[in-house]
């Protein structure tokens, strides 16, 4: 059935799927515990008027994933937002089938912008690997204030605003056409690395929590440590 998949550019005629896809969304985000931007059926229906989104269907019409595009500070960056797979069909190569389609589209419209995302999964970090992304600092990231906004329906978000939108649960990653790694190299750097990367992502979702409840029961004051080795200041714990 996998290779029955298509993966395309959306159009207007996807429109439909748009009610099915956000509460797909919404339903994902609440079974793993943390959040994505949520988002109105209008506002993925325009999404796909606007050859902005990536659908992935059956050929009977069976919507089966999506993704979407969105652009900040100016079209200096690029977010490839909101990736989701129904159920049925995870771990079936479909998200990374629409991952390279929704970079290759944001290339092609705007192949002077640094592409990122945000991702809480190792899964997500491999793909991502696999086209060329690098881990970052959430400071390498944008800083348009309307970006950071969409992150208020997160779980999360009283994290990230504890630490001064420079840190949270979510592990950054970023594609910048000016100064890049080839994909085989951050592939094979990843492949060298996926346990400890798998490791210390569970290390810093550990310690902000634990840092966060912390800070709520001393009144704000968090726990004044420092930074004391290379992955400890990456992660900004």
């Amino acid at each position: 059935m996998e290779d029955k998949i298509i993966v395309r550019v959306a159009n207007s005629g996807d429109t439909h799927y748009a009610q099915t896809i956000t509460d797909e969304m919404e339903s994902s985000a609440k079974a793993r515990g943390t959040g994505i931007a949520k988002r109105s059926p209008e506002y993925v229906a325009k999404k796909m008027e606007e050859g902005k989104a990536v659908i992935a269907v059956l050929p009977d019409g069976e919507w089966v994933g999506f993704c979407y595009i969105e652009v900040w500070g100016h079209e200096q960056f690029v977010a490839n937002s909101g990736l989701i797979v129904s159920p049925p069909y995870r771990k079936s190569g479909t998200a990374k089938k629409i991952k390279q389609t929704i970079f290759n589209l944001s290339r092609e419209k705007y192949p002077q912008a640094k592409i990122f995302g945000l991702t809480t999964g190792l899964a997500v970090m491999k793909i991502n690997s696999d086209l060329g992304y690098e881990p970052v600092t959430y400071s390498e990231l944008t800083d348009d204030e309307e970006f950071w906004a969409g992150c208020k329906s997160c779980v999360n978000y009283d994290i990230l605003m504890s630490k001064d939108r420079k840190n949270c649960m979510c592990t950054a990653m970023l594609y910048d056409p000016a100064d890049h790694y080839e994909p085989k190299e951050t592939q094979e750097d990843f492949k060298q690395n996926s346990k400890i990367y798998e490791r210390f992502m569970k290390v810093k979702q550990s310690k902000l929590l634990s840092w966060f409840r912390k800070k709520e029961t001393n009144g704000g004051t968090g726990n004044g440590t420092k930074p004391k080795s290379l992955f400890q200041l990456f992660f900004n714990l």
